[in-house]
């Protein structure tokens, strides 16, 4: 399955008032590289792209060992307690298969200059994280039908294995095991409906008809929602009749438990899933409504040693609503924090200067007044902060940016009506 998430391009830095010096014998620092939070357990960097375990695929690994060890004691009693070694070969084999059906889709963005965040395998699969959508249907579609394609040449290469070893066997069975979860791997996931990647290729296919991005995925997401109820209802009748099929009758016991919980966890998966896509999709569609300029405070620039009852007096009379640290030639060197001021009683804002109440400028923590939706979003994420110093082209201060503004105008954007 896929994930497109939010954008996380970093935002460069507007142009400074000096350069300052760099200390002689000591190398600049480089900025580090943020690191992801529960991503899991980093594996590699195919492609330059993080691969992450998460701690529930450990969960999924186990079930599988002690299911697939169950249907060796059949198939090969002979193997002993030996047999949950092969069964967890077997779902260690398997999700290799499910990483390979997610590196197609990354090889894909990438070929079309699409960022991915990162890929993690985890409970019932693995998500590859593309950060932005596909520019045309047609783009669309491939990056979303390459996965259940390797998924079913996967299926096709194991079976094809299986004729050049004897049947019975460990390896046999092993290779039977791959390609059947293969398959089904591949059927399951071009179900047309969000966030499955048969839902993608439907949006693709409604916004090539409908010229509309949007229509595709409001189509998409609510067949998600339909396969979900169908996956919740129909999964245990399916398991139930082919127990009735084998000669085990009534519906009740271990497996039938088992058959309602797993299609429970699967109906539920997929319906977040496709409210998911469906509130990203109309967020990404208000974006560009969002724009650096239309939510940045007015600010007044201070010196470091002003007392905050000065500074505050100097933008109630500017009618400013952030404050800006300069040094003596006037260039920016930090922002006081609104959480600091309102902190600060009242009556000790005379003794107080506002340096002991800023934020340093870090790299990143400056942003252009010209960023607007994607590009703003991707801005902040990369430099997390309270406040930014938006500043114009020329280097010149333009005022402050909240992130608590952003975070309003999010939700009031969110609870307009749809057009």
């Amino acid at each position: 399955m896929e994930n497109s998430g939010q954008g996380q391009s970093g935002g460069g830095a507007g142009p400074q008032a000096e350069e300052p010096k760099k200390p002689e014998g000591r190398e600049p620092r480089r900025p580090r590289r943020p690191r992801e939070q529960g991503g899991g357990i980093l594996m590699g960097r195919p492609f330059g792209v993080p691969v992450y375990v998460a701690p529930s695929w450990f969960l999924v690994a186990a079930l599988i060992t002690w299911v697939f060890g169950g249907q060796l004691d059949r198939v090969l009693p002979e193997l002993g307690r030996a047999r949950y070694l092969v069964s967890l070969f077997f779902a260690v084999a398997f999700y290799a298969s499910v990483l390979v059906h997610e590196l197609a889709h990354t090889i894909a963005a990438l070929r079309f200059k699409l960022p991915v965040r990162r890929i993690q395998l985890q409970f019932f699969g693995g998500v590859s994280e593309i950060e932005k959508d596909a520019e045309t249907p047609g783009r669309e579609f491939v990056l979303a039908f390459v996965g259940p394609l390797l998924s079913l040449v996967l299926a096709g290469v194991f079976y094809l294995a299986m004729w050049t070893v004897e049947p019975g066997t460990v390896p046999g069975v092993l290779l039977a095991g791959l390609m059947i979860s293969n398959l089904i791997v591949a059927i399951f996931n071009l179900l047309p409906g969000l966030p499955l990647d048969g839902g993608r290729m439907l949006r693709a296919v409604v916004w090539k008809i409908t010229g509309n991005p949007m229509s595709g995925t409001v189509a998409a997401a609510w067949v998600g929602r339909g396969l979900a109820v169908a996956v919740l209802i129909g999964l245990p009748l399916l398991t139930q009749a082919g127990h009735l099929g084998d000669g085990n009758e009534g519906f009740g016991g271990v497996d039938s438990l088992t058959d309602a919980l797993l299609a429970a966890i699967l109906a539920a998966i997929i319906w977040t899933g496709a409210g998911n896509s469906l509130r990203v999709a109309r967020l990404r569609e208000r974006l560009p409504g969002l724009t650096v300029r239309t939510l940045t405070r007015r600010a007044v620039p201070v010196e470091a040693a002003t007392p905050l009852s000065e500074a505050l007096r100097r933008a109630n009379d500017a009618g400013a609503r952030a404050l800006v640290v300069v040094d003596t030639a006037g260039a920016p060197t930090a922002l006081v924090r609104e959480s600091a001021i309102v902190a600060v009683p009242e009556h000790r804002r005379p003794w107080v200067p506002v340096s002991g109440l800023a934020q340093e400028l870090k790299d990143g923590m400056r942003v252009s007044a010209e960023l607007a939706g994607e590009e703003l979003l991707d801005a902040l994420r990369a430099t997390p902060a309270t406040e930014y110093l938006v500043v114009e082209e020329t280097g010149e201060i333009y005022g402050v940016l909240s992130t608590s503004d952003v975070e309003r105008a999010f939700v009031a954007a969110m609870a307009r009506p749809q057009r």
